[in-house]
């Protein structure tokens, strides 16, 4: 199976994500990935574009550069942005056991995104911070 790729440029709007989920899901299909696949790979997506925009951007403008390569066993997304820099992967691991009053705000996005995507790496590279999130074709 020959490899494929998606390239979008999004505005900094979360009213942008339904059409990036929409070209990832046809992207997977057309690759052959199952639908658990597809829905995980759509959820950390939609969880690192949120966060990029709620707390990179904050309420200013920037973009959001996707950028899918679809391989026979794998999918690689690469996510680009302007904001400030900023790594994702440093936040702690949530405390799970704790009681609800006790967690801490926050981190559970990045928490998830790991828990469902076989690897995550992040670099800050020519002013962009570059989220790469891989899916391996399970099955």
């Amino acid at each position: 199976m020959p490899e494929r790729s998606l390239s979008l440029n999004m505005k900094s709007d979360i009213n942008e994500i339904p059409a990036i989920s929409s070209a990832l899901e046809s992207l997977m299909e057309e690759s052959g990935f199952p639908g658990e696949d597809i829905l995980d790979t759509q959820l950390a997506v939609e969880e690192v574009v949120t966060n990029i925009i709620t707390h990179g951007y904050e309420s200013t403008e920037g973009t959001i550069a996707v950028v899918c390569r679809a391989g026979p066993d794998a999918i690689e997304i690469r996510l680009e942005d302007h904001a400030p820099p900023f790594d994702p992967l440093s936040l702690p691991e949530p405390d799970l056991d704790a009681d609800i009053e006790d967690r801490q705000i926050g981190g559970l996005g990045i928490f998830l995104t790991r828990q469902v995507m076989n690897d995550v790496r992040y670099h800050f590279e020519d002013g962009k911070n570059i989220l790469t999130l891989t899916k391996k074709k399970s099955g």
